[in-house]
């Protein structure tokens, strides 16, 4: 195996039970306390590449990986904008750690979605227990980002998976890797394959600049068998009106807006700290007008993020209860709306950081390049630039967007 550093067995395996949230307000009030805990060494983590495996175990004991189970399954069902805000204020502390239940909880929402009642028992029951769901969609191989390799295959023994995958965000840290898959007659599946299974490996190969310590590397699937209950239908989520695109969209934008906000606090700190420039005939740099200017345009940018991300989260849970053409459509453009406006948020936010922090900002050992490295990587994730064209193309000519999971 081909590895940055050595890969840790899962705790969660031999971990007592997590705690079982019950109500927003508590998950919110737990996702603080966490947060706070995380604070200590994000630049060191940062910095050295340290896979936060500790931090993500803590994180899920809390309970608040299985905060989107549903009721009827033992879960507290969290409104979408709890999820978000817990999503931007891990994001804030450490860009990493906020992006790696992402896919947790879109893997959740698929199997809220397109899963038998059987599915959804056992699979909730084993998030309710700490569970930790990776994924393994993407493809670095391929055309483009719609089309997949990795198959499933039915042999007389059964179901197998052979392919790799690559930008597999938390998949080490997961006990169940959903895999997306298609079948000799080209249907797509995705698959909760366990992370013990034979012929699976995980290779910690991901390099990016910035959010380091996602482990979105390559996982690869050579022969691996699959049990029949784990392969959830997957091309419905998309094929008919469902909240899949759009839940998984928001927390993308929450984490840009968590980044955005921090970065703006942090400024906040820098610029008391910061002399003045000498052209301001001023004795303290927040006295300066130029500089309250630049962080009244920030400030300004962040607080309209955090609205677009409220508004679009309230928009997905009134579709929640029904879900028609017509209000997934408006889910997926409020989000869009956050989407493309908290990217340009948080890349504004994080480079005045460092601008306004001046020469002393520019400490390798201060890690305030870090917001900007983070936003940068995470926000490639999506072309804003697409997003004002869906909501453009609405506006001005009533086409509605399509229904994937990048909308």
């Amino acid at each position: 195996m081909t590895s940055f550093q050595p890969i840790l067995p899962l705790q969660s395996q031999n971990a007592a039970y997590a705690h079982i949230i019950q109500s927003d307000a508590e998950a919110l009030e737990i996702a603080k306390n966490l947060a706070e805990q995380f604070k200590h060494q994000a630049i060191q983590r940062d910095a050295e590449r340290i896979l936060p495996f500790e931090e993500i175990e803590a994180y899920s004991q809390s309970g608040l990986w299985a905060i989107t189970v549903p009721k009827e399954f033992g879960g507290a069902d969290v409104s979408s904008y709890t999820v978000a805000q817990i999503i931007a204020l891990m994001s804030g502390v450490d860009g990493s750690i906020g992006q790696i239940p992402q896919n947790h909880f879109y893997a959740l929402e698929v199997l809220r979605n397109n899963g038998t009642e059987q599915q959804k028992r056992k699979l909730y029951a084993e998030v309710l227990k700490g569970a930790r769901f990776g994924n393994a969609l993407a493809e670095f191989k391929t055309k483009n980002a719609t089309q997949k390799q990795t198959a499933l295959s039915q042999t007389e023994q059964g179901y197998v998976v052979n392919g790799e995958k690559f930008y597999c965000t938390g998949s080490l840290f997961a006990d169940r890797i959903p895999t997306l898959v298609k079948d000799a007659d080209d249907k797509e599946f995705l698959v909760f394959i366990p992370r013990s299974s034979q012929g699976l490996e995980l290779i910690d190969d991901w390099s990016g600049f910035g959010q380091r310590t996602t482990g979105s590397g390559t996982v690869k699937f050579n022969h691996v068998a699959v049990d029949a209950e784990d392969i959830v239908l997957f091309d419905t989520a998309f094929s008919r009106p469902t909240l899949v695109g759009p839940f998984a969209q928001i927390m993308h934008a929450a984490i840009e807006t968590g980044i955005a906000r921090a970065a703006f606090e942090e400024t906040l700190v820098r610029v008391r700290q910061a002399r003045p420039w000498i052209d301001s005939a001023v004795e303290q740099a927040t006295d300066d007008p130029l500089t309250q200017f630049e962080l009244g345009r920030v400030v300004a940018d962040v607080r309209a993020s955090e609205v677009l991300l409220k508004q679009a989260a309230r928009s997905i849970d009134a579709a929640r209860p029904q879900p028609t053409i017509e209000n997934i459509a408006k889910a997926s453009l409020d989000v869009a709306k956050v989407r493309a406006h908290s990217t340009e948020t948080a890349l504004k936010a994080a480079s005045k950081l460092i601008e306004l922090a001046g020469s002393r900002g520019s400490q390798r050992e201060d890690g305030l390049d870090r917001f900007w490295r983070n936003a940068r990587v995470h926000t490639l994730h999506d072309a804003s630039r697409w997003k004002y064209y869906f909501i453009a193309n609405y506006l001005l000519n009533g086409v509605l967007p399509p229904r994937r999971g990048t909308l």
